[in-house]
């Protein structure tokens, strides 16, 4: 017992119940005085500090759907799946996308912050992700066009011996396909609803509801929000003209297309103190050029991604996430490992200034840190590769040479990480 202190599990102060205290905190690297290994740490595991909070790595967990909410409320499958990760060596982790309005959700069974019987389930998350050490922030968005869907598992089941012959889910299916709206009255693809085009208590209504799901977010005590503005839903419908075929202030130019989008981020920003994300998709992976020989704009691309970069800095957004497609039903992407990188990279020559993270097929540890080290992206979203392996964070240290600090209950499985190693050359 030196100096009269006894050897006790010392508890996470102020938690609701006994954890573990972590010492330092999960997937933070080990003093270099017991691991010289720790001399030059990757940048994976380096700190980065936004708008005053400081993420503790640069692995973060991306916004997946579960399709396991009870009309929006987060369930334990989402304190289980979620809070693995916090317990795991993760610098972050960002809620599934969260629609503001009812009718906002992709499917009947997707997460909802249109209420505040919502926040006891989500705030019992984040103070779990807390007592843990690790940052949580959400998701906010609206579906668009292409709300009312069915979940993946319900329109297709694995044994294959399901398919339904639809996208949409109708009433009987627990829907509501009469009250999808977009920006115009195009329908993503045959098989999904028929949108009605937004009309001017539309904008208002769904505009309120973000603002309304900040002040939720307050009060759950989220680290982040993240807007959603990718993979074809609501805003990103705005700002393509394959989606957007309004001649009022809302459709037809670039500065138009851009305006509803634009609106929902300063209206959350002037809400929201904390450090606030943009997910784009950077191109809808059309075919042929972004702009046609007239002038004119085809689709949306990485030019006028670019364009959007800098007027959210303008509105001080604190980081772009930058993702693809979702928005054209016939797109053909070539799925290699990082296929997304380069538009994150070219957003991040244009906009040196403000971070930017990369996902999409980021698998393996070096991928990861060769994309940080030659400065495409600050920090790096995984998603399925999460599913699979969920102590990837650990087998990123174990890969890349780095002592990293597991949590106190999972050491034992870890010892590769936790050997004392030559300082590397």
């Amino acid at each position: 017992m030196p100096n009269g202190e006894p050897f006790i599990n010392k508890p996470v102060p102020g938690a609701d119940q006994y954890y573990p205290l972590n010492d330092p905190a999960i997937g933070t690297p080990l003093p270099i005085k017991a691991y010289p290994q720790n001399a030059k740490v990757p940048l994976l595991f380096q700190p980065l500090t936004i708008r005053g909070i400081t993420f503790k790595n640069r692995i973060w967990v991306s916004p997946m759907c579960q399709y396991s909410s009870d009309n929006g409320h987060a369930t334990d499958w989402h304190l289980v799946h979620l809070g693995g990760y916090a317990t795991r060596g993760v610098g972050a982790i960002c809620v599934e996308a969260s629609s503001v309005t009812p009718e906002g959700r992709i499917s009947p069974e997707d997460s909802g912050i249109w209420d505040d019987s919502h926040i006891p389930g989500f705030k019992r998350i984040v103070d779990f992700s807390h007592a843990h050490g690790t940052l949580i922030g959400i998701q906010l968005g609206h579906a668009g066009r292409k709300a009312s869907t069915l979940a993946p598992s319900v329109h297709t089941n694995a044994a294959k011996t399901r398919r339904a012959p639809k996208r949409t889910a109708d009433i009987e299916d627990n829907g509501w396909p009469g009250d999808v709206v977009g920006p115009s009255a195009i329908s993503f693809a045959e098989g999904y609803p028929d949108p009605k085009a937004m009309q001017a208590e539309d904008f208002v209504r769904i505009e309120e509801a973000f603002v309304a799901a900040v002040e939720r977010c307050k009060k759950i005590g989220f680290d982040f929000i993240e807007l959603h503005a990718a993979h074809g839903y609501l805003l990103h419908e705005f700002v393509s003209p394959l989606s957007n075929n309004r001649t009022d202030e809302y459709g037809g130019s670039l500065e138009n297309r851009l305006r509803y989008p634009l609106r929902i981020i300063e209206r959350v920003r002037k809400a929201w103190d904390k450090p606030l994300f943009v997910r784009i998709s950077a191109t809808d992976w059309a075919e042929g050029p972004e702009k046609g020989d007239n002038g004119e704009w085809r689709y949306w691309g990485l030019e006028q991604s670019k364009v959007y970069v800098g007027e959210m800095k303008k509105l001080d957004v604190d980081l772009v996430d930058c993702s693809t497609g979702g928005n054209w039903d016939k797109q053909d992407i070539p799925l290699v490992p990082g296929y997304q990188v380069p538009f994150a990279e070219g957003l991040k020559k244009a906009h040196p200034d403000i971070p930017v993270t990369a996902v999409g097929l980021i698998t393996d540890p070096k991928q990861a840190e060769e994309i940080l080290q030659s400065g495409k992206a600050d920090a790096i979203f995984l998603a399925r590769e999460l599913l699979r392996n969920p102590h990837w964070a650990m087998y990123a240290a174990q890969e890349l040479g780095v002592a990293i600090k597991p949590s106190n209950q999972y050491e034992r499985a870890w010892m590769s990480v936790l050997t004392a190693k030559p300082v590397p050359n």
